[in-house]
């Protein structure tokens, strides 16, 4: 199988911030998600490229992108409002250079949180479900559902992908929101792992294969939608 094609973009968030951003797909690509990276690492860590490679070998293109605040080297996130118009900035440019792709959205933790807040503000042009990996529902020993008070606004399929052991999302709070979404909500739970979607050796199962199962149900969910 030919490696995907990698492609470095620039996304203009305003009149004086652009971000960089990656888009990766193969040949054939019928969908693309817009995925955007977690609070601690950006679109480079080896995981977002994991995905996005994975992605590509299923036919699923993707455009990962920087927030402000890592394009420029801070560990403090950016503010909302800053996040929100970036998720759109990267939304519209996927739509500019993929057309006739089918598009989806969301992202790895603070990115997927940021992504459905977007979405619950005001619909994202053409997208058709929202992809959670590792919804952060509060922050580690404080349970909390705050945080997920905005996604009854997102009038869209969400998958969220969670691991059981995830310090950020406890599994029955998990299990309480999407229940109360509906038909909206697909929630997959993948034992074991963490919020970094690590399993324990004890588990009889690898990063590896917890990641391919992650990347089977994303495109799996997407082909539904």
């Amino acid at each position: 199988m030919l490696a995907p094609a990698v492609q470095p973009l620039r996304v203009h968030v305003s009149a004086t911030e652009a971000v960089s951003a990656l888009l990766c797909r193969s040949q054939s690509c019928r969908a693309c998600y817009v995925f955007a990276h977690g609070a601690g690492a950006g679109m480079h860590h080896a995981f977002m490229a994991a995905v996005s490679e994975g992605l590509a070998g299923r036919d699923i293109a993707t455009l990962r992108y920087q927030f402000p605040f890592m394009e420029h080297g801070s560990k403090r996130p950016d503010a909302a409002r800053v996040a929100h118009a970036t998720v759109r900035a990267a939304v519209a440019t996927a739509s500019s250079v993929m057309p006739d792709a089918a598009l989806f959205a969301g992202g790895k933790s603070f990115g997927g949180r940021m992504t459905s807040q977007s979405q619950a503000e005001s619909a994202l042009p053409n997208v058709r479900g929202l992809i959670f990996l590792g919804f952060p529902l509060h922050p580690a020993n404080k349970p909390s559902l705050q945080r997920a008070e905005h996604l009854v606004h997102v009038n869209c399929p969400m998958l969220f992908l969670q691991g059981t052991r995830d310090e950020l999302a406890g599994v029955q709070l998990l299990s309480s929101v999407t229940e109360r979404l509906g038909k909206c909500a697909t929630l997959q739970l993948l034992d074991d792992a963490d919020h970094s979607f690590h399993v324990r050796r004890s588990s009889g199962r690898t990063d590896r294969q917890v990641l391919e199962s992650m990347l089977d149900s994303i495109a799996d969910w997407i082909t539904a939608h």
